[in-house]
């Protein structure tokens, strides 16, 4: 059963407007890093059904590149909840506003 182009974009769009809403929001550094997230796996999805749909190994090779910035953003995000718990007991995305330096 052959999926077609279409499809998979426009699923992909969608998922891509939902990061962008979430990411947009700002509600706390979680929501924001779930909302990129999203908008890395939906660009992931187009690279991969334009490879199917196009008979190329290339997209599954920038997928590869996405998962490894995916998980390089969710270090440095876990990593941005960690100090902001231990410095201020806060995950709101407005408290860094600051790069260094006591908040």
């Amino acid at each position: 059963m052959n999926i077609p182009l279409s499809h998979v974009l426009a699923v992909a769009a969608g998922l891509f407007v939902i990061g962008g809403v979430m990411a947009a929001a700002r509600r706390s550094i979680l929501m924001i890093l779930i909302g990129v997230e999203f908008m890395l796996t939906a660009g992931s999805l187009v690279f991969v059904g334009a490879a199917l749909a196009w008979g190329s190994l290339d997209g599954q090779a920038a997928v590869i590149i996405v998962m490894g910035l995916a998980s390089a953003e969710a270090a440095l995000g876990l990593a941005l909840l960690v100090h902001g718990r231990r410095s201020g007991g806060t995950v709101d995305a407005d408290g860094y506003n600051r790069l260094g330096g006591d908040a």
